[in-house]
């Protein structure tokens, strides 16, 4: 059964090649569209490792010393 990751590790090469693509097509710079592409791709790899972390992607909540630390008085 594929997961998340499995998913994004699939979504990196693809948004990168066919975002540059697109762009290329319609007239932007080759340079330009590849580091488009690569941007998106960039932003999908930081998603997965910090807004979906790889050790909580069950969804399960956090312990109060994952939530917050308060130092000692």
């Amino acid at each position: 059964m594929a997961g998340y990751y499995d998913f994004v590790l699939g979504a990196i090469p693809l948004a990168a090649a066919s975002i540059a693509t697109a762009l290329f097509l319609g007239g932007i710079v080759v340079t330009t569209a590849i580091s488009l592409g690569c941007l998106v791709a960039a932003g999908l790899v930081g998603h997965a490792m910090f807004v979906r972390t790889p050790g909580r992607s069950t969804g399960a909540p956090a312990t109060e010393s994952q939530a917050s630390f308060e130092p000692a008085d």
